[in-house]
């Protein structure tokens, strides 16, 4: 058993050193100081967002309670991003709709047999017709 393991050993120990050559030599080929740059702009470019002009912005409560008497349980949570939907189409007019991660993160929060009974976003339309539905703050 102990000759099989030195082995291995030796053969692990050998694969590494030949990795660290072929990184070296990547590395001595590719120039460094073009590449950096270009990564520090691909960071800010995805840190900063363009800046779009919010034409009509409105807070809502939206009732969800309607998804509680349709359906069955478990399907609650689905109903109730369907009634999300809804109502910001009806009250806003959009030609597109973009409901943003955490107000589906809160409606799913407790699950999909309890989503919330009502909902207080932020509905923000810009220059393209654009709807974004945000959690209103407070």
């Amino acid at each position: 058993m102990s000759k099989k393991k030195e082995t291995k050993a030796k053969v692990s120990k050998e694969e590494p050193e030949l990795e660290e050559i072929e990184e070296i030599d990547e590395l001595e080929e590719a120039p460094t100081e073009v590449e950096a740059p270009k990564a520090e702009e691909k960071v800010a470019e995805e840190a900063v967002p363009e800046e779009e002009e919010i034409i009509d912005e409105r807070i809502y409560t939206v009732p969800l309670r309607r998804a509680y008497w349709t359906g069955s349980r478990p399907r609650r949570a689905n109903r109730s991003v369907r009634i999300l939907r809804e109502f910001v189409e009806k009250h806003m007019k959009p030609e597109e709709l973009l409901i943003q991660p955490e107000v589906n993160d809160r409606i799913w929060a407790r699950g999909i047999q309890k989503p919330p009974r009502r909902l207080r976003i932020r509905a923000t339309k810009n220059s393209d017709n654009l709807v974004r539905v945000y959690l209103a703050e407070g």
